[in-house]
């Protein structure tokens, strides 16, 4: 305290020489207080360990919105999970012929009028709802349009005969996919297909490549997107997938352990699609170690024989398949040599969120539902106006 601080203290308040003392000694006087704790952001972008290949730093853009909140969910610190129906209007049962054995699942919302249809494939190991959270932002900027998640033979709620051997090849997939689509159209007695977007992720991409290429979806399909898979990227990340899978835990003690892993570490980075996905990627065990009950649904490591079919060719199919076609990428690294090409020959869309990691629509909802809507509206051949035909001018008597 100076000279003329005592001077003042003193006159004012009648303050001793002793007490004076005390005050200089007192300790921290001349430092600013330390900030409150900034509570950490519920979204964060922060670098992921991804279930293929993500890592890096990235520093969050200021126009991510990570505070932006789905309308009804509840947000916070909670790891509650979010259940389906805050998303879907419906869940549906489905029996196929081509294999009746198999009762597939999927998540529906219904599209309105002329909308189109989001037909959604998630990834090896995870769920159809994988897309709950982008699927309800694709309905706020898109309301006529509807979502179709499915959940692939082996994973999600989908039923298979317990200890039989699953065919998880490409062509299965592909077809269960079409199955799936048309059964849906009978169970919905909608008279035709709308108009589809097929959209899929990693295992995903794949297989919806694979279905645009076959062309059985006809003149419904409108148009196609892949989400964060390449063929060569792809085959790479094929080499170090057990020693990813090893170093994951068993299991968890409890639900909230399973979704608060994912998030930790940066599995999926939104905190809202990790509690609304989280939850179909588990099941409880009774006879599992009773620390650990909670345990994956699908064994991964057991499909290790699939993994190089579901992409090899990818690419070409991927250019050559009719339809408009969309790549969406956490990184341009991804790219290998074939699609390079294409992307510089205008082939296909390409969109690169570098602040994501390998669940692009799990970790950037709002950002990639903006390009999922943007995409069908450019390719929507019901908003296209064609120039009359000179013959039909020419009936009405005009001048051409």
């Amino acid at each position: 305290m100076s000279d003329l601080q005592r001077l003042w203290a003193k006159s004012k308040f009648g303050i001793a020489n002793e007490s004076l003392k005390e005050m200089d000694e007192e300790p921290g006087t001349d430092v600013v207080p330390g900030l409150p704790d900034i509570p950490e952001p519920v979204d964060d972008d922060s670098s992921s360990a991804s279930s293929v290949s993500s890592t890096g730093t990235i520093i969050p853009s200021p126009n991510q919105k990570l505070f932006a909140r789905p309308q009804g969910i509840p947000r916070g610190r909670t790891l509650e999970q979010i259940p389906w129906t805050a998303y879907f209007e419906r869940e549906l049962y489905l029996q196929t012929g081509s294999d009746p054995q198999i009762l597939h699942h999927a998540y529906l919302t219904s599209p309105v009028g002329n909308g189109p249809l989001f037909v959604m494939h998630h990834g090896a190991g995870s769920s159809g709802l994988s897309f709950a959270v982008v699927g309800s932002e694709i309905r706020r900027r898109l309301p006529a349009a509807g979502i179709l998640a499915i959940d692939c033979r082996g994973h999600g709620s989908t039923v298979a005969p317990e200890g039989s051997d699953l065919d998880l090849g490409l062509a299965t997939l592909s077809g269960d996919l079409y199955n799936v689509v048309e059964a849906t159209k009978l169970e919905m007695k909608w008279e035709k297909l709308p108009h589809v977007v097929l959209v899929g992720h990693s295992l995903g991409g794949a297989v919806v490549t694979d279905l645009a290429m076959s062309g059985r979806l006809g003149s419904s399909l409108l148009a196609y997107t892949v989400l964060d898979v390449v063929e060569g990227s792809a085959m790479d990340a094929l080499q170090s997938m057990q020693t990813y899978l090893s170093t994951r835990p068993s299991g968890f003690a409890t639900m909230q352990a399973g979704i608060d892993w994912h998030i930790r570490t940066r599995t999926i980075r939104n905190s809202v699609s990790a509690r609304s996905s989280v939850p179909a990627l588990l099941v409880f065990d009774e006879s599992a170690d009773t620390t650990r009950p909670w345990r994956w649904r699908t064994n991964l490591s057991a499909t290790q024989r699939f993994w190089e079919d579901w992409f090899v060719g990818l690419s070409k199919k991927f250019l050559g398949a009719r339809g408009g076609k969309m790549l969406l990428l956490a990184g341009t690294d991804r790219l290998d040599t074939e699609l390079t090409i294409g992307q510089m020959q205008g082939k296909y869309a390409l969109q690169v969120f570098t602040e994501a990691g390998h669940f692009i629509h799990e970790d950037l909802p709002e950002k990639t539902a903006i390009s999922l809507v943007d995409f069908y509206r450019r390719n929507d051949r019901s908003a296209l106006v064609l120039p009359p035909k000179v013959s039909d001018l020419l009936k009405q008597g005009k001048k051409v």
